[in-house]
């Protein structure tokens, strides 16, 4: 077998394999060449296994200036290289270049695998990155938009979140609405409720950070951020402890009432208005949102499908909530298609209910004695001051209860009359009964009470009057 030269390895190809040797040092393998019939030239790399068994490992083939394949120096070098390896103690050349093979497959796989997980990391935490406004965007549309459970409660506001997007859009957004929320502090949050508590809004205050409260709730819930940012801050740090309102209009004061009402230049369905919360007990978004459909004049009843403490409520109407209604029948405006509208209480466009807070501002207007008014609100700024101070509409539902309770009416039945729940779970569960035969009687005397302040000469018998003064 000839020793291995570029002249030898130029050869002209034979009817058989031509081999070339060029042996390393006894027990280290040979440098081994090949001419093919078919013209190919081939080295390798040939030892003898564990076994006992000559393999040869190809090297790659032969190119006289290196541009096709391995010059003759170059893959002897490459020999050399491959003699040590076999020379340090690695019989089995083959295998050890599989499972290198094998190694690098699996280091590649799992290089493949550590860039997707760190490329799904990353896009997870970009997710998580969100603003402020985009976290009130999910919690509202999973916590405010209203929904009904399987026993018919509604879980949600009933608003559908409004009025705290009208705060947060306020109060919230201009200033943290687009930073993320990871980045925000609670220092940057405080500052929020500290600027509501220094213009006297100290309810609004409270009612910020409920909700801002619940809103970074739900993120931690949902593992968006770390913690709450507010979970230590509590209502005596921000708007202060709620102060029961107990204002209730005097007996004195709904005689006067009957002429600031008439003099007050409101409109005649704010007028009626006042006079209806008195007699019925209902809030003030239960009368704007009243419809015709629900109140049923003959029958005398006024049906609230749906109220603040989510349970339907049917008010009997005594003659003076009766008269009132039919006072308001008489407005009823026609629609351009010339359909009466549905709502007791309309809008000036006709397309709606009035809004809520529409009595407020009217009865707010006219009890500011030391205020000059408003530019396009009513100039009559002391129309509805009354002795015992500053009054709204909610204190007429107040003085409601406050008047049935003189007039001898027991607690749970005005509970029943305003619609209030019961405190307690098992009577709230076990007692049913809504006592309408004595909410008819309780309304019925309230409403003759009430004729006799706010519509007769004030001629009140003193009979009454011992009563009022004993209750």
């Amino acid at each position: 077998m000839a020793s291995i030269t570029d002249l030898g390895m130029r050869a002209k190809p034979t009817d058989k394999d031509q081999w070339l040797t060029s042996p390393f040092k006894r027990g280290a393998g040979v440098f081994v060449g090949r001419i093919t019939p078919n013209g190919e030239r081939l080295l390798y790399f040939r030892y003898t296994n564990s076994l006992g068994k000559r393999q040869s490992l190809p090297i790659g083939p032969y190119h006289t200036k290196g541009t096709k394949g391995y010059t003759l120096t170059d893959a002897y070098a490459k020999a050399c290289e491959l003699s040590e390896l076999y020379r340090s103690g690695i019989k089995d050349v083959h295998k050890h270049f599989e499972m290198e093979r094998e190694r690098e497959k699996v280091a590649e796989a799992q290089r493949i695998l550590s860039e997707k997980n760190a490329s799904e990391a990353e896009a997870l935490e970009k997710l998580r990155r969100i603003s402020v406004r985009k976290l009130y965007e999910q919690w509202a549309s999973v916590e405010l938009k209203p929904q009904f459970r399987a026993d018919g409660r509604r879980t949600g506001r009933k608003d559908e979140g409004k009025y705290t997007f009208a705060q947060f859009e306020r109060r919230l957004f201009p200033t943290l609405g687009d930073v993320d929320i990871n980045a925000i502090r609670k220092s940057d949050l405080v500052a929020i409720l500290d600027k509501a508590k220094s213009e006297g809004k100290r309810r609004t205050c409270n009612m910020l950070l409920a909700d801002m409260k619940q809103m970074f709730r739900f993120a931690h819930t949902r593992e968006l951020i770390a913690s709450n940012p507010l979970d230590t801050v509590s209502k005596k740090e921000a708007g202060g402890a709620d102060v029961a309102r107990i204002r209730t209009l005097s007996v004195d004061e709904l005689i006067a009432l009957r002429t600031q009402l008439k003099n007050a230049n409101l409109s005649k369905r704010t007028e009626i208005a006042v006079r209806l919360i008195l007699a019925t007990g209902c809030r003030i978004g239960e009368l704007s949102n009243a419809l015709w459909k629900d109140v049923d004049l003959v029958n005398r009843t006024w049906f609230l499908p749906e109220t603040k403490n989510q349970r339907s409520h049917t008010i009997h109407l005594s003659d003076f909530a009766l008269s009132c209604f039919e006072e308001l029948q008489s407005l009823r405006e026609v629609a351009s298609s010339m359909a009466p509208l549905p709502w007791v209480f309309p809008n000036q466009a006709g397309d709606g209910p009035v809004c809520s807070k529409s009595v407020g501002k009217q009865l707010a207007d006219r009890q500011k004695p030391n205020a000059s008014a408003l530019q396009r609100r009513c100039k009559l700024t002391d129309a509805l001051s009354l002795s015992g101070g500053k009054w709204t509409a909610h204190d007429l539902r107040r003085t409601s209860a406050t008047l049935m309770a003189k007039l001898g009416h027991s607690t749970d039945v005005i509970d029943e009359c305003l619609n209030h729940m019961m405190q307690r779970r098992i009577s709230r569960v076990y007692i049913q009964d809504r006592r309408e035969a004595q909410q008819a009687q309780a309304f019925n005397a309230l409403g003759k009470k009430l004729e006799q302040l706010l519509q007769a000469q004030p001629e009140i018998s003193n009979v009454i009057e011992l009563e009022l003064k004993r209750a």
